[in-house]
């Protein structure tokens, strides 16, 4: 990354970019693309703040290289860092969030960050030990939804469980032995907790809320994590009412 532009973060593809300038929650400096420009472009454009000039025309080959991957669409940007909210939330005003335990790949990170996003979630808690960061990747595996949400960064797991279980939630655990998901009454303040994509949720705190599960046709299988996280938010969503 050129020094110009190292406080700044790269986000790439069409979606991602289109999403960050709608939430309005951070800016672009600098638009990188390809001539002729790419499909997207052009709904990327309708978004742009009226005025902007820096556009640079490259090819693709530099993108892929300024990404590490061809999957931008063509367009890559410098923007404005993250915004993380700075303090745990408060139940009162967000009644359903979700916790990543110790989730290691950024493309499940983005998807499940997309299904929160799109089944009300109010907010969520990543931990910056031990578990994959808010990637470029991930946040095009969201399809730019993550930047509506409001996302607290927690020290560490621990840390996290213990100042949202003062600020009062049901810790709602997705193991595979717990209560059938599809029928329980979740109750709000709700905040649904998905483990580690091998190991589960983390021991040290499965004992503190009550463990849940989807059904399925044997014990010796599972949802991927990001498939799990997906249904279970949409039936506490369903039950919660989240979304009306």
């Amino acid at each position: 990354m050129s020094k110009h532009f190292e406080n700044y973060e790269v986000v790439y593809g069409a979606h991602p970019l289109i999403e960050l300038l709608k939430a309005k929650r951070r800016s672009i400096i600098a638009l990188y693309t390809t001539k002729p420009v790419p499909k997207a472009f052009d709904r990327l454009a309708q978004h742009l703040p009226k005025g902007f000039k820096s556009i640079n025309y490259v090819s693709k080959d530099v993108l892929d290289r300024m990404v590490g991957t061809s999957e931008h669409m063509g367009v890559v940007a410098y923007v404005s860092p993250f915004k993380f909210v700075s303090k745990v939330f408060d139940p009162a005003k967000k009644p359903f969030i979700l916790l990543l335990d110790s989730i290691q790949d950024v493309r499940n990170v983005g998807a499940i960050l997309r299904s929160a996003y799109c089944t009300g979630v109010s907010g969520v808690v990543l931990c910056k030990s031990k578990a994959a960061p808010l990637t470029p990747a991930a946040l095009k595996a969201s399809a730019g939804l993550a930047e509506h949400l409001d996302i607290y960064c927690a020290p560490s797991l621990k840390h996290a469980v213990l100042e949202l279980k003062r600020a009062g939630y049901n810790f709602y655990m997705a193991v595979l032995d717990g209560k059938d998901a599809s029928t329980y009454d979740f109750q709000q303040p709700a905040c649904l907790v998905i483990g580690n994509e091998a190991i589960g949720i983390t021991k040290d705190i499965r004992g503190l809320g009550q463990a849940i599960t989807l059904p399925q046709r044997s014990t010796d299988i599972s949802y991927n994590a990001s498939v799990a996280a997906g249904i279970l938010l949409f039936l506490m969503s369903n039950k919660l009412k989240a979304l009306k």
